[in-house]
């Protein structure tokens, strides 16, 4: 199951950068994760400095 991003986000971008197949992108209200793309390696939730990050 892919992960998936709160709204607890900060639009820091921090996980974006990190995402080894770019499933990250910038959303309207926060980060967005392409569950399509995600492939579970748990980049993403390691690098976020407030914890919105999780398997969904």
């Amino acid at each position: 199951m892919a992960y998936v991003i709160s709204d607890d986000c900060v639009s820091c971008g921090s996980c974006a950068a990190e995402c080894p197949v770019n499933a990250i992108s910038e959303g309207d209200a926060h980060f967005e994760i392409n569950a399509d793309e995600c492939i579970e390696c748990g980049t993403c939730a390691a690098t976020c400095p407030v914890g919105a990050i999780s398997e969904g």
